[in-house]
């Protein structure tokens, strides 16, 4: 019989063992982090009715989407995390309690043209806070600390979250008489530090027939920079002639003023004019965090303020607030850069028992001692040579290895070789299970990211 070559399809990530404990792990932080804040864990189901999919989905969504039939079923796979929360929400509305705070880590699938770090399946991992008709603008200054947390907790130092707020967007266009084309020109300053300056006002002026003084003034208000309280102050010039961008410039303030008591450091966290987010259902208040030595990579985690989650699926008004990073990119360009902390533990267990006798009897005693107490622990008992088993060892980077035979097994004692500095003890059972207990948790000190 022929032999199929094995491979992996172009835009999908598998990982060997080493690298996948890493993405464990940074998923472990998430997870932890976000429990802090009170969020719960949500799973919803990877294929969705595509009508359920795509009731907000344009002609590019359409492009994108994975779907197929199954009988008389029109399926798809999802392409985000928020369109099934939407769905999730207005389905279990009566037996949710609002404010709902969730997080999930999933797969997502778009079968956009695969890159370098561009995926068609990658994880996303995202938090949102619902609220039930109103949600307290206090959320959005939530939003940064947890960005914050999760990010120092991982190990990176030089990041900042940059915030803006659409309302102040979409009132400063309303005094320059450009509501209609406030999309067009929020999506064109949006790409300012791909093109420049210049070519936005080109493409303002020739693509959208905008008057070359307005232009001006739009550039003109996106470069007021400074800290963010200077950035405040020079906003209140603006205000009292348009009462969309006086409510926004009250949010952006309130979420600047609360900040420090969330824990956020100043050199973290700027507020940014120029930041709009693509997505047209961003209303409020909206996020993107940028690795500071990394500029090339954009943003790592972006999200924000809307005021209507599921408006396709029930007449409720759900607005909320949220973010997303996008977890397997992520992953790729902090290994790319050489960011991932190469010295933290990869191994799939902390110590590997080599039974010297042929009654394993206390062998397996011992291994149940060291899960009792936390330790994971393996048995090596393959009829393979010695050197092989510590080979073995050595390949999956196992910081201990014990060995019992017949001497330690009548002297009650157990020997452990420390596979990291070439130590051996020979110890009671408990001073060794102590010695492990002590050396994992000084290897497993440091954080994912080595910056």
């Amino acid at each position: 019989m022929a032999t199929l070559k094995p491979r992996t399809l172009s835009g999908f990530m598998e990982l060997l063992p080493a690298p996948q404990q890493q993405m464990e792990r940074i998923m472990e932080v998430l997870r932890e982090t976000y429990s802090l804040y009170g969020f719960t864990p949500l799973d919803t189901p990877i294929i969705e009715a595509s009508e359920v999919l795509l009731a907000k989905g344009g002609g590019e969504t359409e492009k994108q989407i994975y779907r197929f039939s199954k009988g008389d079923a029109d399926l798809s796979l999802r392409f985000d995390l928020t369109v099934p929360l939407a769905k999730y929400v207005a389905l279990h509305y009566n037996e949710l309690s609002f404010p709902f705070r969730r997080f999930q880590i999933g797969k997502v699938y778009r079968g956009e043209r695969a890159q370098r770090g561009r995926f068609r399946e990658f994880y996303q991992a995202d938090i949102d806070i619902i609220g039930d008709g109103k949600l307290a603008p206090i959320n959005d200054a939530e939003i940064p600390a947890i960005i914050y947390k999760v990010f120092s907790t991982l190990g990176l130092k030089r990041f900042q979250i940059r915030v803006n707020n659409r309302k102040i967007l979409n009132g400063f266009y309303a005094m320059l008489g450009l509501s209609e084309q406030a999309g067009d020109v929020m999506r064109t300053v949006d790409k300012l530090d791909k093109i420049g300056a210049d070519m936005v006002k080109a493409i303002l002026v020739d693509d959208y027939s905008i008057f070359p003084e307005k232009a001006d003034e739009v550039l003109k208000f996106i470069a007021i920079t400074g800290g963010s309280e200077a950035i405040l102050q020079a906003l209140e010039g603006y205000r009292g002639r348009n009462p969309l961008f006086d409510e926004g410039l009250d949010e952006l303030t309130l979420v600047v003023k609360y900040l420090g008591s969330f824990g956020v450091p100043d050199e973290n966290f700027v507020v940014d004019l120029t930041i709009a987010r693509g997505l047209d259902y961003y209303t409020g208040t909206v996020y993107e965090t940028a690795l500071l030595d990394h500029p090339e990579i954009g943003s790592v985690c972006s999200g924000g303020r809307y005021d209507n989650l599921a408006e396709y699926y029930t007449e409720k008004q759900l607005p909320g607030v949220g973010i997303s990073i996008g977890l397997t990119r992520l992953f790729y360009v902090l290994g790319e850069q050489g960011l991932l902390n190469p010295d933290l533990p990869t191994a799939p267990t902390d110590v590997l028992i080599l039974p010297m006798t042929d009654d394993l009897a206390p062998a397996i005693s011992f291994a149940t001692l060291l899960r009792e107490n936390g330790i994971r622990a393996q048995l090596h008992c393959e009829d393979k040579k010695f050197k092989a088993k510590i080979s073995y060892a050595d390949k999956l980077r196992i910081p201990y290895v014990v060995f019992l035979g017949e001497d330690e097994i009548k002297a009650g004692i157990v020997a452990c070789k420390d596979m990291i500095s070439g130590e051996q003890t020979k110890l009671d059972a408990a001073a060794t299970v102590y010695r492990i207990k002590a050396g994992l948790a000084e290897r497993n000190k440091g954080t994912v990211i080595s910056e």
